[in-house]
């Protein structure tokens, strides 16, 4: 049981712009090396304009360094924008096509029914390249 509740994830690999899935207790994380276009986005939307109000910087612990549980808050779809070919939303980030909801690229909820941000796992760098989860 406490090998399943922490994973280990190498990003070195992971280059400005990509972003990978892991698992995770069972659900996919996604953790997406932002470019600094994405930063930036993300930490001008005005909090008034967020359902599930959260800073970028409250989300992450490094800004190049996205990393969210790949649920979607409304009735536990995984949302697309993990590859290049799949729809991001009209905010960047993802879009979950069950039920219409947009993610911005910070992870939070702009439009459609989910009610929640992406959660946000625990999880701690070990080293520049290594992420602990959980």
């Amino acid at each position: 049981v406490l090998a399943l509740s922490s994973t280990e994830v190498d990003v070195s690999p992971v280059q400005v712009g990509q972003q990978i899935t892991v698992k995770w207790r069972g659900k996919p994380v996604f953790i997406r090396h932002r470019t600094e276009q994405d930063i930036a986005e993300a930490r001008a939307v005005p909090l008034e304009d967020l359902k599930d109000p959260q800073t970028d910087e409250e989300r992450v612990e490094r800004p190049e360094w996205l990393i969210m549980v790949g649920v979607c808050t409304h009735l536990g779809c995984v949302p697309l924008g993990q590859k290049a070919s799949e729809p991001r939303g009209e905010w960047g980030g993802w879009f979950c096509p069950c039920h219409g909801s947009h993610y911005d690229t910070a992870g939070r909820i702009r439009k459609g029914p989910a009610p929640l941000n992406l959660p946000v796992p625990e999880h701690a760098f070990l080293t520049d390249t290594k992420i602990k989860i959980g």
